[in-house]
Parts: C-alpha cells; sequence; structure tokens
C-alpha cells in the first residue's frame, strides 16, 4: 500500500441498527447541517467550480509572467499536448486517530506550476448538486397543500421540442439563413471538415433544409396551431399566451380533474381564435425567441434587436415561470448580440458567493425534486450489491466531481451495519483545481468530514484526494490495488467536459478510457439528459428551450412564486447556464450536455458494456418518488437506463457498466 495513506482506525464497537433508504434524506439533511455549521462557512467561497472562472486565472498568470502565446491550443494534436500542461496538483491526505478523539490531518502535495489554458475544464454540474436541510425538508413536506393555494392555476410553460418550430418565411431567407449557419460552424470548427463529420446528423437536418421548401427551423402555420394545442402549457383558462396575470387559485384536484388531452386542445383552439381577435397584440414568447434566435443567425441585427425589445416587454425575472425563462433567454441573445457573452459568463462566475449561500440556494431545488436523490439512491445501491456479492475485504470508490461528498455518509452507515462487518473503506476524491496556492484545499476538507463520519461508525477509511483536470490523470495517480473491489462513480459530473467538436483528442473520451483502464467492477454513470451541446446555434437554441422550460414550469409548480431562494436559483445558475450556452462559443462553451444515447455510444466505444437495470430497485425508487414528490415527477425505462423526468420529459438518466 502507498505509505503516503494512514487508515483511519476506531477501537470498539457499538450495536448499529441497520439502516432503511428511508434514511436517506434525513442523513444526507444531517450531514449538510454539519458543512453549514463550520466555522468561516458564510466565508468560504463555494465549492461549485467554474471553468471559465480557472480559464481567466490562468490567463491572467499569462499575462503577469510575460507569456506570448495563445490562451487556446492548436487544434492538432502536438500542439494539444504541449499545451495541456496547466496549474494542477495532486494531494494525499494522511489522517490518523487516537483514543482521544482526534482528527490530525497532514498534506503531501506535489504541484506542478507550469502555467497553460484550461482547454477542457470540467465543472460539476449546478443543477446537479441540491442540498437541504432537515429542517427545511420537515416544513417543506407539511405546507405543500397550503402552498399549493400560491401556485399558479395554468401550466403554459413546457414545450415540445419534436414540434414547435417556426412560422413560415421564405425559400430564399430560410437558405441564406442555413448558408450563414454553415458559414459560423466552419469558422468556429477547429478542423474543419473533421469538425462536420462528428456531426453528421445536423449535416443531414441542414441538406434536408435545402431541399425542402422551408428551413428547418420553419414550419407551417397549420402544424404549429396543432402543435400549440397539444401543447400542456396551453390551458383553457390562459387569457393570454404571455401577459396574463396567473393570480387564480388551483389545488391537485383541479389538476386531476381536467378533461382530456384531445378536449383541453379543441377548447384551446377556440380559446386562442377568440383572443386573436380582441387582442391584436397578443404576443407568443416562444415564436419570438425561436424567431431572435434565427435572426441572430442570420446576423439581421435590426430584427434581433426589434424582437428582443418586444420579448423585453413581455418578460420579467419575478413573473410567472414562462415569463422568467424568456427573461434568461432575452439575456443570452442580448449578451451574443453584443458579443459579450464570455465576458458576462465570466462576470457571473467570479462573484464572491459564500458556500453556504450557494448551499442555501440550492437546497430549494433539492426540495422542489427528486432527481438528485434517486442518482445517489440507485448509486449506493448498486455499490452496496457488489460489497454483499464481493469476497474482497476493502472498497475502493473513485470519485469523479466529488465535492462536498454528501451522498457517502449514507454508503458509509450501510457498511458499518454489514454483518460480516464493514470493509475498509477507500475514497479518492477527484476535483478541479481551484485558483490560489491551495487548489486542493476544498477537496482535503471533504475528506475531512467523511473522516470524522467513518470514525463515529467505526468505519476503517482512508481517503486521497485528487486536484487535477480530469483528462490528464494518470492511472498510477490512482494507486488502484487487485485486493480492492473498485466502483468508479460519476453522477452528472462529465457535462461539462469538452468534446471532440472542440479539440481532436475529445477529453470525454479519454476520461471513459482512463476508467476502462482501471478495470473496475462498476462503472455507476449518471448523466443530463440534454441535446443542446450541438455547434449549431439554431439547433442548440431551441434544444436548450425545451429543456429549460420544463426545469422553470417544474419551479413554477413546486415553489412560491416570490420565493427569494427560488428567484437566486433562476438567475444566478439557470440564467448562467443558459448565457454560456447561447453567447458563448468554442472553448468558452462548457455546457455540453449529451443524450444517453450519445453517452451509450461512447461507453461502449471505450470497452464497457451495460448492466440490466434491476426491476425491484427501479419498482422501489419509483414508489419513493411518487409517495414523496410532485404527481408530475416520473420514473421510466429505455434501454437499460433509468430515467428520471418532469410531464414526460427525460431529464437526467442513470446506468451502470461493467468492462466489456
Amino acid at each position: 500500500m502507498d505509505p503516503s495513506f494512514v487508515a483511519l482506525t476506531s477501537s470498539g464497537s457499538s450495536e448499529v441498527v441497520p439502516p432503511d433508504d428511508s434514511d436517506f434524506s434525513d442523513d444526507v439533511l444531517k450531514f449538510i447541517d454539519t458543512i453549514l455549521m463550520e466555522e468561516n462557512m458564510e466565508e468560504e467561497p463555494s465549492m461549485f467550480l467554474d471553468p471559465l472562472a480557472l480559464l481567466a486565472t490562468e490567463k491572467s498568470l499569462r499575462d503577469v509572467i510575460g507569456e506570448e502565446s495563445s490562451v487556446y491550443p492548436h487544434q492538432n494534436a502536438e500542439s494539444t499536448d504541449e499545451y495541456l500542461i496547466s496549474t494542477s496538483s495532486e494531494h494525499s491526505i494522511n489522517y490518523k486517530t487516537s483514543s482521544g478523539n482526534h482528527v490530525e490531518t497532514t498534506r503531501d502535495s506535489s504541484i506542478d506550476n507550469s502555467i497553460g489554458p484550461m482547454i477542457s475544464s470540467m465543472s460539476s454540474h449546478l443543477v446537479t448538486n441540491m442540498f437541504s436541510d432537515s429542517q427545511s425538508i420537515l416544513q417543506f413536506k407539511r405546507g405543500v397543500e397550503e402552498a399549493s393555494k400560491f401556485l399558479p392555476s395554468n401550466n403554459r410553460l413546457i414545450i415540445n421540442s419534436e414540434s414547435y418550430t417556426m412560422p413560415p418565411a421564405s425559400r430564399e431567407e430560410a437558405l441564406e439563413i442555413v448558408a450563414n449557419t454553415e458559414k459560423e460552424e466552419r469558422e468556429n470548427s477547429p478542423k474543419g471538415s473533421r469538425s462536420r463529420k462528428n456531426h453528421h446528423h445536423e449535416d443531414s437536418d441542414l441538406e434536408e433544409a435545402r431541399t425542402s421548401k422551408f428551413s428547418a427551423v420553419y414550419v407551417r402555420e397549420s402544424e404549429l396551431s396543432d402543435t400549440l394545442d397539444k401543447c400542456p402549457f396551453w390551458d383553457e383558462k390562459v387569457e393570454s399566451t404571455c401577459c396574463d396575470s396567473d393570480e387564480q387559485v388551483h389545488s391537485e384536484k383541479t389538476k386531476t380533474t381536467q378533461p382530456n388531452a384531445q378536449q383541453r386542445g379543441s377548447k384551446v383552439k377556440k380559446t386562442r381564435a377568440k383572443k386573436q381577435e380582441s387582442r391584436n397584440e397578443e404576443v407568443d414568447l416562444v415564436r419570438l425567441l425561436i424567431q431572435c434566435s434565427q435572426s441572430v443567425a442570420a446576423e439581421d441585427s435590426r430584427s434581433a434587436y426589434d424582437q428582443l425589445k418586444r420579448i423585453r416587454q413581455h418578460s420579467s425575472p419575478s413573473g410567472d415561470g414562462f415569463q422568467r425563462l424568456a427573461h434568461a433567454f432575452a439575456n443570452g441573445l442580448e449578451a451574443r448580440l453584443a458579443g459579450t457573452g464570455s465576458l458576462l459568463y465570466a462576470a457571473q462566475a467570479s462573484k464572491k458567493i459564500s458556500a453556504a449561500e450557494k448551499l442555501k440556494a440550492c437546497q430549494f431545488y433539492f426540495l422542489a425534486t427528486p432527481f438528485r436523490i434517486i442518482l445517489m439512491l440507485f448509486a449506493n445501491q448498486m455499490i452496496a450489491d457488489l460489497v454483499m456479492n464481493s469476497s474482497k475485504k476493502k472498497l475502493h470508490i473513485v470519485d469523479f466531481g466529488i465535492q462536498y461528498g454528501i451522498q457517502w455518509p449514507m454508503l458509509i452507515k450501510h457498511l458499518s451495519s454489514l454483518p460480516g462487518g464493514a470493509p475498509k473503506l477507500r475514497i479518492t476524491g477527484i476535483e478541479l483545481p481551484r485558483p490560489g496556492f491551495r487548489p486542493a484545499e476544498f477537496v482535503e476538507e471533504t475528506g475531512c468530514r467523511l473522516a470524522r463520519y467513518c470514525k463515529r461508525y467505526n468505519v476503517h477509511f482512508e481517503y486521497h484526494a485528487i486536484a487535477q483536470k480530469w483528462e490528464t490523470i494518470k492511472i498510477k495517480e490512482l494507486n488502484i490495488y487487485d485486493d480492492e473491489a473498485l466502483v468508479v462513480n460519476s453522477l452528472v459530473t462529465f457535462t461539462s467536459l469538452l468534446d471532440d467538436s472542440v479539440v481532436e483528442d475529445s477529453p470525454r473520451d479519454a476520461v471513459l478510457m482512463l476508467i476502462r483502464k482501471m478495470n473496475p467492477d462498476i462503472f455507476v454513470h449518471a448523466i443530463l439528459n440534454g441535446s443542446y451541446g450541438s455547434s449549431s446555434f439554431i439547433n442548440r437554441f431551441r434544444e436548450a428551450l425545451f429543456l429549460y422550460s420544463s426545469q422553470f414550469d417544474m419551479f413554477d409548480t413546486t415553489m412560491a412564486r416570490d420565493d427569494q431562494h427560488r428567484r437566486y436559483f433562476e438567475q444566478e445558475i439557470f440564467g448562467h447556464e443558459i448565457m454560456n450556452v447561447i453567447a458563448c462559443e468554442g472553448f468558452e462553451r462548457v455546457q455540453r450536455p449529451e443524450t444517453y444515447k450519445q453517452w451509450q455510444i461512447r461507453s461502449m466505444r471505450a470497452g464497457f458494456r451495460i448492466l440490466p437495470l434491476k426491476q425491484e430497485l427501479v419498482k422501489k425508487l419509483r414508489g419513493k418518488v411518487k409517495a414523496g414528490y410532485h404527481e408530475d415527477f416520473a420514473i421510466e425505462e429505455n434501454g437499460q437506463w433509468m430515467m428520471q423526468g418532469w410531464k414526460g420529459r427525460n431529464y437526467c438518466a442513470s446506468s451502470c457498466w461493467v468492462p466489456a
């Protein structure tokens, strides 16, 4: 064993009641309470890392030392290898315990101070790190029924990405826009024709646009009307498509007694026709947003600003969910037009927001959705099953994007209750380096917290902290041993890794190949199921609009409209992400989700095969969602992936893999 590791052990034993999954939330909440009560937590910066913040830091250091080389690498293989050298560090934390219940932390660090560009930084997706405290959970559950009185009475936020497209336009205009889009992609592509090869499906869409009567982003007005009739947010009670006050009171019973979709669509069609006759100024924000994105893609600034002005008149950061969605997307469009997207995104990332402030804001996302808790339950159950069926007495978990480590207290508690005793637990926590002289400080603190938790439950514990770019990690740095049951864990943490449309050697594939070289017993992988990572701005905008419409609708349904934490989350987190998706390009666009099908292809190509879902586990988790959350949350299965979604739209997915 690596001599830098000193195990955490405790003498004596105590009888531990075997934990049940129902305790999971409480254990997580208590663990977060201990984090929030730590000294100086109000002053400490958040652990939610941002790749552009690291990129900006590296660039400023380059300026200080007088290097004139480009911030971004050239796109050939040789220059990529040269510029991959960046500020990085690897830290091992050594824990010692004594009978005095004292935990000492020492650090053996090796820091490479060579400064290079952050060309493939990875930041943990903010939407997926949601926390709560026990007090808030109890209050939330008790107040759901009463709080429903303040929820909006209509639901017009969910948008159908498959069919909601644009009103008609001339063939000449459509072809011109497509040509401009192709030109933009060629200019932004580092590899020319190769980049187009990597996005064959996008080229197919463009080719289809050339041969069709209308552009791929346009549709006949009759088709658009039919689509609107099918959209769930078009309710017969809606007075206007964007400007209603939403002051009516409703309850859950109202939802269950609504007419079926066909009847509702028929009524909506009649209602909309009447309103169009009486309201000549009625505005369709969805249509305006997509029209504006089309104008931006065509570099038609005059039309784009006119459309933005109309959008601004009917959007608001404090309005209903639909108006808030439009406000966030309008900000992104305006920044792209002005060419200030990267600056605004970096400025938001550099705000001095404390860890406590972000944790308290994120807890309301955790309260509103089961997404994160179900992802962790799925992963922990797969790990627990491995331990039960393995003859090895040591468990090694390599956690990409460990952050505060809130996933592990419940697993530690479960291991302590095993009949044959807990296996020796070793966790390798991997994060991006933080700017400054202690790049691994926060990931080290996570190890200290977990060590104290293991001490409480008499679990032998070792912790190894790594803070560097993930695709640069070497397998020897992970200290893997044959006598350990090895688990690799990644819960929606690969979203911001650059793909092969930006760099020739994809960091996503590099990390998957690294995991394959580890030869883990299981690889638990959860992803954000999004398709707005496309290099095509038009496609990316539309897909992002459809996905985030679900998120804003979810908040509008489960949270009070005037809640300050909700507003903070929508503006500072969702708004931050939307700004990056719409207004940034190249290396500066770090929000790059892929669908579960795309990740499945990558994983199989790396040498993995997916394990079948355990039906008992899926049934159990589905029951928890049904019992504890809003009825529109759902768990489905698709190709051995467990999907979580809202109102039929799949948001995230979990899977378990083994080497093929």
